[in-house]
């Protein structure tokens, strides 16, 4: 189907019955009602849970749809939306809780679009990642709010400047055939980040998350890892470096997804910026150093993107409406683009899953990993691919598979026991490699000037 068609088929079929909504700007107190009225309108299929609390106490909220919260079933992909990461950044909180009403609506009204996505993925919704910022952003309202004022968390930190830098070790690990995926934490990693951030770590540690998105605002642009260029490093003069990771196609594939269904984003002119296709690399536009779109595909098995949704960073009550006819087919098209690639069970001879079993593809350097009941998920642009799935004690299969433009491919792996297990060899350089032989070869970042993201 032709690019410019496909976001006005899915936007048709979204019109069907669609409710009305109420258009506001939601103070915590109000946030939280509003997810909690969600939920008890959509019981079966909704679950509200807390990853933690912000610096002033506040509680990080989540809202879950699945048809059947809490719990992870084998080969049903997990996706999250994140918002409100900037708390003077605020258009994502609305749109997400705009999100949440709407999919809960359009379910209880029978939507096969809607239902059908909520029945074959597990969606988790945070409006806010930083409560405590928005609060203070909001005390002055649109009207009034600075550029900066409510920014950082209450510590005074930007959260998208407070993740471990796994950039810098990467940079180093591949010039030595170091590890490509799950880059290990500094020893020292806790006592570094803020209590949010914490709370997003240990979150996208207990769940296999595979696609992502986080909500901004101060732009109109679909921007994708990396983030962070390689220079930056070496202190280099040069800001903007175009730095592609191995899924570098894939990651253009995405934002041109979410792009293409805005309503003027994939336009290029917006906010006196231009982006072809209203996309662009993260370090091309500029470099930013410990964000969390690099550290989920980084650590993670999930490949996650950065949504810059406005030019007003606090947009009036009267902007909202618009705004969310702008965004509602491309917030639902993107949850759909988790359903691509590959995907499949890895388990032993006695169809038990193996849990950590590594998933490699032929060509591309970014391996994931398998769940705790060895399903694993691997996107993937159509095309053939050759694909190894590896566990220790156990022997490697490797297979080929054609991914199609669909539904993505069940590839499964059985691995064999090793007959023999010998010792583990012990390389220089191996794709093992403890905290400190990455850190002490690293040289210090250089100092990020002040941006948007």
């Amino acid at each position: 189907m032709a690019r410019w068609l496909r976001p006005l088929v899915g936007a048709l079929l979204l019109l069907e019955g669609a409710a009305a909504l109420s258009f506001l700007h939601h103070r915590y107190e109000e946030l939280v009602q509003a997810l909690f009225r969600v939920q008890s309108q959509c019981p079966y299929v909704t679950r509200i849970y807390s990853i933690g609390r912000s610096v002033e106490g506040r509680h990080l909220y989540v809202l879950e749809f699945s048809d059947s919260p809490g719990v992870h079933e084998p080969l049903e992909p997990e996706f999250k939306y994140v918002g409100n990461m900037h708390g003077n950044e605020v258009l994502g909180r609305e749109l997400l809780l705009q999100l949440s009403e709407f999919l809960c609506e359009e379910y209880r009204r029978g939507n096969e679009r809607i239902t059908r996505l909520i029945h074959d993925t597990r969606i988790h919704i945070m409006p806010s990642m930083n409560p405590d910022g928005y609060e203070v952003a909001a005390k002055q309202g649109p009207d009034s709010n600075g550029y900066l004022t409510g920014r950082n968390n209450a510590n005074g930190v930007d959260l998208n400047r407070n993740f471990p830098d796994l950039n810098t070790l990467m940079y180093y690990s591949r010039e030595i055939s170091g590890p490509n995926h799950h880059i290990p934490l500094p020893d020292n990693w806790k006592s570094q980040v803020e209590p949010e951030t914490l709370a997003v770590i240990q979150w996208i540690s207990s769940y296999n998350f595979v696609l992502s998105a986080n909500l901004h605002g101060g732009a109109v642009v679909a921007n994708y890892p990396y983030d962070k260029s390689q220079e930056q490093r070496f202190r280099s003069h040069r800001r903007t470096v175009n730095t592609p990771t191995p899924d570098d196609k894939l990651f253009q594939k995405l934002a041109k997804t979410y792009s293409y269904a805005h309503g003027w984003m994939h336009r290029g002119w917006n906010c006196g910026d231009y982006f072809a296709d209203g996309i662009t690399n993260g370090a091309s536009w500029y470099s930013l150093s410990k964000g969390m779109q690099d550290f989920n595909y980084l650590y993670t098995n999930c490949f996650e993107i950065t949504l810059e949704l406005s030019c007003n960073k606090f947009p009036p009550e009267e902007d909202l409406e618009r705004q969310w006819m702008a965004n509602r087919e491309a917030l639902v098209a993107f949850i759909e683009e988790v359903h691509q690639g590959i995907k499949g069970l890895v388990s032993d001879e006695n169809n038990n899953g193996i849990a950590g079993a590594v998933i490699s593809v032929q060509g591309i350097s970014h391996d994931v990993t398998s769940g705790d009941m060895g399903d694993y998920f691997r996107l993937l642009l159509p095309g053939t691919y050759t694909v190894t799935a590896s566990a220790e004690g156990y022997q490697p299969q490797t297979v080929t598979t054609t991914v199609g433009p669909a539904a993505p491919s069940l590839v499964h792996f059985q691995l064999k026991q090793e007959a023999v297990r010998k010792p583990p060899e012990r390389k220089a350089s191996g794709t093992r490699m403890n905290n400190k032989a990455l850190q002490k070869k690293v040289v210090p970042r250089a100092t990020r000037r002040g941006t948007q993201r």
